[in-house]
């Protein structure tokens, strides 16, 4: 197993932080192997499975980790790349990529989490009616 009990409670936990600081929602999801070429592709599919798309301001992010392979993508919904720079990932990226390369996944996948709930509160602030549309659980499940 990837990430200990404990390590899934502290990524869990840092995705409840992040969603109290923007409308945004956030997802994790994590598998062996990437059958994709280029795991971008392969995150615009989990995302589509996940149903990622049916937030009502189309705002959710997916942060999608192949440790075999060790490949990962962060994908925003269109409703965020609508309105952020080009580069809006990046930072996010690199942060994640640092961790990985120390093989600290769930260090990683915190302080990415959290660096995209900073980002996204510019852009999608927490609201007062705000309500949780996707499930903060890590989807661990294989995905055809």
């Amino acid at each position: 197993m990837l990430l200990s009990e404990t390590e899934k409670e502290k990524v869990i936990a840092a995705i409840k932080q992040a969603e109290l600081n923007t409308s945004g929602e956030v997802k994790v999801h994590i598998e062996e192997n990437c059958p994709e070429a280029d795991p971008f592709e392969r995150a615009k599919q989990v995302f589509q499975h996940l149903s990622l798309d049916t937030t009502a301001q189309r705002n959710a992010v997916l942060f999608y980790l192949a440790h075999v392979d060790r490949k990962f993508a962060v994908l925003g919904d269109i409703g965020i790349d609508q309105v952020v720079p080009p580069n809006f990932w990046e930072s996010t990226r690199d942060t994640l990529r640092m961790y990985f390369a120390q093989n600290d996944f769930s260090g990683g996948l915190q302080m990415g989490i959290k660096e995209a709930g900073i980002q996204l509160k510019k852009y999608f602030p927490y609201q007062s009616n705000d309500i949780n549309e996707i499930s903060n659980d890590i989807s661990i499940e294989p995905i055809p």
